[in-house]
């Protein structure tokens, strides 16, 4: 897909052009598929001319058998055609939707993380499954017979005006009036199909929300709470389908209406023209025949004009992902490794207009421990993004060595890192599939069994019948939250990542897991250049280097010693902490 296109500015009808340009149907099937059309409705203009001809001149002896053996023949190959056209325009349209949805995603999978603060998971995924549905509706089951019907009626018309061009002009009034009636309800239909495709991405965002979560809703009794919140979402999608429903039954009678009266004007027109003799009774059924031909495929393009409505609506959300800037993991120099200190120089950050960090200054040694402690609400994990960068810093730069990092390839620099954080989620697969995750390599047994045993995890592992072929669960709720902590340390093992970092990784485990963790983590962090957010003093307090953190701020730097003897808060802070783990060990 080209970068940089503003769907915005082209308007809807252009939009949804665009759109579809921008999925690279084939042209030569297309090409292929109208002339299968042209020919299917070539060989219909045929059976008027020769019903007039029979009328005009009926009996058995001018019946010609070459004529009717021509005549089933053409009838064969007008199926055939048309046969032809229905599938590959069916195939042009799924594929077209095939590219739309793998734009979509591919856009979904690099865009940065403060789309996903902004947008709520259940409104993207309604984009890439509904929004699309209703494209791809629009393609396979109402083009084949808007773009048969066009050529009907041109094909007629054109005939209709040699054959009476005062007649056929009586009949193209309809046109105009038919024009006003969907104009004038076309607005309405696009808007109404905007509306139901939000409230159908606020259900799905729900739907996203709590099933996932299901345990939580029957632990809190929250099943009545979660089933109004739904039978919302149901009850205003079923306001805007009654909405859909009543523009529908207006547009299609409304052009029935005018069709009728037309028809009924031409025949009767029509009637007074045969008895003055200047049209014969074959040119009379012919008309009526092409007029037939124009009626019934003006009914199929009334219903593509209200589908077209609704694929704007859906094209015009659609768009509104495809426009974000995405991450471009290659842009940049490829970083080998990182043997150099990691300097934050008066960094700022900011979400929407709340001010989280300020005037950060600090360095991350290479190869040290350097721990982050500090009330909830500091800006710890903050920092912690835009290390990873997946922020970048308001103001100020962080440097790697005189370098700024974001002169690094996002790929390279990620590659080099590792997280665990409190609670590691897992993907649903197996723990092989979670411990591999990221891994473009095939992983050997050997090379799993050691890791693991490094994480402190083969035991558990090895203890499952399928061992690393056992099924963790979606979000790995099959494990216990100590056993999924080892399964992400033994995911960082793999990686072998040069800088660790650590967010509170032991606080939510019991003391028994946490020893076991604790542990793994020690193994983890052998000769790694390694950044710990903690709660746990027992964990930070052999770092090299301690930061507190408060309100955004470095309120005090040094060892643990250092800080408990000049700094108020963090020895106060420690000593909570000491009184804690002798409650704990005297519990034990």
């Amino acid at each position: 897909m080209k970068e940089g296109i503003k769907y915005k500015e082209l308007g809807n009808w252009r939009m949804f052009i665009q759109l579809m340009k921008e999925t690279n149907p084939s042209k030569l099937t297309l090409i292929v598929a109208l002339c299968m059309s042209v020919i299917t409705t070539g060989i219909g203009f045929t059976v008027p001319l020769f019903t007039k001809k029979l009328v005009d001149g009926f009996s058995l002896d001018a019946l010609n058998h070459l004529q009717i053996i021509m005549l089933v023949v053409a009838f064969v190959l007008q199926a055939i055609a048309s046969g032809l056209s229905i599938y590959l325009l069916n195939r042009i349209g799924h594929n077209v939707v095939a590219n739309l949805r793998d734009m979509l995603w591919k856009k979904i999978i690099h865009l940065p993380i403060h789309y996903y603060d902004k947008y709520e998971t259940g409104e993207t995924l309604s984009r890439v499954i509904n929004d699309t549905a209703v494209v791809k509706e629009l393609i396979t089951e109402y083009l084949a017979n808007c773009l048969a019907g066009v050529i009907s009626i041109i094909g007629s018309v054109i005939i209709l005006l040699f054959l009476d061009w005062k007649m056929t002009l009586v009949m193209l009034i309809a046109i105009p009036l038919s024009m006003v009636v969907l104009t004038l309800l076309g607005k309405k239909m696009f808007n109404i199909s905007k509306g139901m495709q939000e409230e159908t991405a606020r259900f799905t965002s729900v739907l996203n929300q709590v099933l996932p979560e299901i345990r939580l809703v029957k632990a809190s009794n929250a099943e009545e709470i979660e089933y109004d919140r739904g039978k919302t979402g149901i009850t205003n999608i079923f306001k805007f389908g009654l909405k859909e429903a009543k523009v529908q039954a207006l547009i299609t009678p409304m052009i029935s209406f005018i069709l009728m009266i037309i028809l009924v004007a031409i025949v009767g027109y029509g009637g007074v023209r045969v008895s003055s003799g200047a049209l014969t009774a074959g040119d009379m059924v012919a008309f009526i025949l092409y007029l037939i031909q124009i009626i019934m495929p003006m009914a199929q393009l009334t219903v593509f004009f209200t589908q077209l409505q609704k694929a704007m609506g859906a094209t015009e959300r659609i768009t509104t992902v495809l426009e974000h800037e995405v991450e471009d993991l290659h842009v940049g120099k490829k970083l080998k490794e990182i043997n150099e200190t990691i300097t934050v120089e008066n960094v700022d950050f900011a979400y929407e207009e709340e001010k989280v960090l300020s005037n950060m200054n600090f360095t991350i040694e290479h190869g040290k421990v350097t721990a982050i402690v500090g009330p909830s609400g500091g800006g710890k994990t903050t920092m912690f993004s835009l290390l990873e960068r997946y922020y970048k810093p308001t103001n100020g730069v962080i440097k790697l060595g005189n370098t700024p990092i974001d002169e690094f390839t996002l790929e390279s620099w990620r590659s080099n890192m590792g997280y665990v954080a409190q609670e590691s989620t897992l993907i649903y697969g197996t723990i092989r599939d979670n411990i591999c995750y990221g891994i473009d390599k095939d992983v050997s047994d050997e090379e799993l069994e050691r890791v693991t045993k490094m994480a402190y995890a083969y035991n558990f592992i090895s203890e499952f019948p399928n061992k690393f072929d056992t099924e963790v669960g979606e979000r790995g709720i099959k494990l216990s939250g100590g056993q999924r902590q080892r399964i992400a340390i033994a995911r960082a093992l793999l990686r072998d990542p040069q800088i660790l970092m650590l967010d509170e990784a032991t606080s939510s485990l019991d003391s028994k897991s946490e020893i076991y963790v604790q542990k793994a983590l020690d193994n983890l962090m052998k000769g790694r250049t390694t950044l710990v957010i903690a709660h746990r003093l027992s964990t930070v307090i052999d770092s090299d280097k301690i930061l507190f953190v408060e309100k955004g701020h470095i309120t005090g730097s040094g060892t643990h010693e250092e800080l408990f003897k000049t700094h108020d808060m963090y020895r106060e802070f420690a000593t909570q902490q000491l009184r804690i783990q002798e409650c704990e060990k005297s519990e034990l």
